[in-house]
């Protein structure tokens, strides 16, 4: 079964996000459980916690169906000592709110090595992170957000993501999220057939497709290879719509949260329900 979303607001209380997923017709939802632009939050309540719950209860939401995601200020591999742990302490802390809330996953993008560090190094500090974070928590999976290569960021290529689940200690509460646009920014061949079934191909040797936990539907405003991060509505980008017909009709994408993050909230419902028709089709 497909699971087709968006990326919700949870204004006024995380408590909200469920009937704003409803609201849309979507079948899977994410969210922040936190402002994602501001290191601290206030604790979730147990009337929030407790509301929540009941919102998804009472719009038959499970946690299957729910991807959140962390504060865009994290960097798990950075360079330097002290902003490293602030970025750990604030990760453990976006787990700690997903194990209140029920939830058992966590989309983070990995981080940058901001040109200080080689990215081997990168690469194994965010696995360190990872770790440190899995050994605090329970039953919440650390989900890898593949990017678009942009700047110093690391996790564009399959391989990088590949080398980071390798050095994670407890393998059964790791994966990935690939994201449509920043894998066709970052060259992955995302719009012909070809292209579409080499691309899983290879994610499947490189990574294991036991790993993809959820993935993000978005077109492209750039060109393939771009390295550039802009999202675009599904059809209106240089990706394609047909890119994500194939993902609608395929197996392979079945029974995991499949996001839009596409600019033009208004349209949302309606992307939704075209997502659904593929399904059918």
């Amino acid at each position: 079964m497909k699971y087709i979303g968006a990326h919700v607001s949870a204004a006024g209380g995380v408590e909200n996000a469920p009937k704003n997923a409803h609201d849309i017709g979507a079948t899977a939802f994410a969210l922040f459980t936190k402002n994602q632009r501001r290191w601290t939050a206030k604790p979730l309540t147990p009337e929030n916690i407790l509301g929540f719950k009941k919102a998804c209860d009472t719009y038959g939401y499970h946690p299957d169906q729910i991807l959140a995601h962390d504060s865009y200020l994290i960097n798990l591999g950075h360079p330097d000592k002290e902003a490293l742990e602030k970025s750990r302490n604030a990760f453990v802390d976006e787990m700690e709110r997903c194990e209140q809330l029920g939830l058992g996953s966590l989309n983070f993008h990995p981080g940058s090595h901001l040109g200080k560090i080689e990215l081997d190094t990168c690469l194994a500090t965010i696995a360190d992170s990872i770790n440190i974070a899995l050994e605090k928590t329970r039953g919440v999976t650390a989900v890898i957000e593949n990017t678009a290569g942009q700047g110093t960021n690391v996790g564009f290529d399959f391989s990088q993501l590949a080398a980071i689940i390798n050095r994670v200690h407890d393998k059964t509460r790791v994966g990935v999220c690939i994201d449509t646009c920043h894998a066709f920014s970052a060259g992955y061949d995302l719009k012909s057939e070809k292209g579409f079934e080499d691309t899983w191909q290879t994610f499947d040797t490189a990574i294991g497709l036991k790993y993809l936990k959820g993935m993000h539907l978005n077109d492209s405003k750039k060109e393939m290879g771009s390295k550039v991060d802009r999202h675009e509505s599904l059809g209106l980008g240089t990706l394609g719509m047909e890119a994500f017909e194939r993902i609608a009709k395929d197996d392979r994408f079945d029974n995991i949260p499949l996001i839009l993050e596409t600019p033009d909230s208004s349209i949302w419902a309606s992307e939704i329900n075209q997502l659904k028709g593929f399904c059918k089709s």
